[in-house]
């Protein structure tokens, strides 16, 4: 039974990626942060499984600031593999603490490699959770492993230092550590503040009344979105590879934020029309068919769940989707379109989820939690 190590263990991917390894028989250590509030809710369906509770799943309190704690930790557990995910992940909110962005993306990943050193893990393979920021303001269409990089945040500038010090410490120490270049991957457990989730978030909640309009920056900027559990595969095969290697994991095609937002109002049967330029653009209701949301959503095993006609509370010509420049980057990246050919020649590994289905699976999980609430 191979022995796992992630970081990060509650966000999307941690989730995805240890329901993924305990199916492939591993023991899971997770480290968490501690918070005076519950913040284990992605993994609860197997945090609450006392078959899986400190007999295969096992959480430890820690940081990726604290390296003590990391030493600590890697000498009780003695990993096969570490998948380091943990990171201050939200592009906007990296400008507004640059400096925790730094101490956790940039110098956590040196920690940790220092902390594999000093312990004297020699067989252990690692894992860095790597991003498409790194390009940036791109220099080549798409990209891949040999498009140089322009970081464009300082979450983008942390997590190229991320990058480098890993390649640095696989060609110094001979330390298998290998860098996963992903693309935007969402899912219905993608955290809420991150514009794929606010955007089906919002639209499910103005479909039952919660809520007036959905506010968004950028409508223009082009992103490659794939569906996360694919991708948490794909990590797990970088680390199956021979040999430590950089891998891009992406969809290859790329859709604007207003596509995103058109296509989730469609999928509930609500078509926009966009006026307006700039930060006075509005998205507004052209058209409303409730036949699209009934088939959408998918009735629940609670008799009490049932489809309401919550598009009578809209009407034709309401604006729903504003612009607002305080979500803008003060450096914007505009266009992230990913070349998985490596990945799929040397890992076998693609992307399958099509845009459409992505999000459609979003917006359905977001309209039944809507719907069992009862409004």
């Amino acid at each position: 039974m191979k022995t796992a190590l992630i970081t990060g263990i509650t966000g999307q991917d941690g989730s995805y990626l240890t329901e993924i390894l305990l199916k492939k028989g591993y023991r899971v250590h997770g480290i968490i942060r501690r918070s005076s509030s519950f913040n284990t809710g992605r993994i609860d369906h197997l945090y609450e499984n006392p078959d899986l509770l400190n007999k295969k799943l096992f959480l430890h309190y820690g940081d990726l600031v604290d390296t003590s704690n990391l030493n600590r930790l890697l000498e009780k557990i003695e990993p096969d593999e570490i998948y380091n995910l943990a990171a201050q992940s939200h592009v906007k909110v990296s400008f507004q603490i640059p400096d925790y962005t730094a101490q956790v993306d940039a110098l956590g990943t040196l920690r940790f490699l220092d902390a594999i050193r000093e312990v004297g893990l020699k067989q252990v393979k690692f894992y860095q959770a790597s991003t498409s920021e790194l390009y940036g303001k791109v220099q080549e269409v798409p990209q891949n492993e040999k498009t140089p990089f322009y970081p464009r945040s300082p979450y983008g500038v942390a997590k190229l230092y991320g990058y480098w010090i890993i390649v640095n410490y696989r060609e110094a120490y001979n330390i298998f550590a290998s860098n996963g270049i992903l693309f935007n991957h969402e899912s219905p457990r993608r955290g809420e503040t991150f514009v794929s989730r606010k955007i089906t978030r919002a639209a499910s909640r103005i479909a039952a009344g919660l809520q007036k309009e959905l506010t968004l920056g950028n409508l223009n900027a082009k992103r490659d979105w794939g569906y996360a559990p694919e991708y948490c595969e794909g990590m797990w095969r970088i680390l199956q590879h021979k040999k430590a290697d950089d891998f891009v994991l992406a969809t290859g095609e790329t859709h604007t934020v207003r596509e995103f937002t058109e296509l989730t109002f469609q999928q509930i049967g609500i078509e926009l029309l966009w006026k307006g330029k700039a930060e006075n653009e509005k998205g507004y209701i052209k058209s409303i068919d409730l036949d699209k949301a009934k088939k959408l959503i998918s009735y629940s095993k609670n008799k009490k769940v049932y489809i309401r006609d919550f598009t009578s509370r809209l009407k034709k010509g309401e604006a729903i989707v504003a612009v607002d420049p305080n979500y803008y980057r003060p450096t914007e990246v505009d266009l992230l379109i990913g070349d998985a050919e490596k990945a799929r020649k040397i890992l076998g590994w693609k992307a399958k989820t099509r845009f459409e289905d992505l999000v459609t699976l979003m917006i359905k999980a977001d309209l039944e939690k809507v719907l069992k609430r009862g409004f």
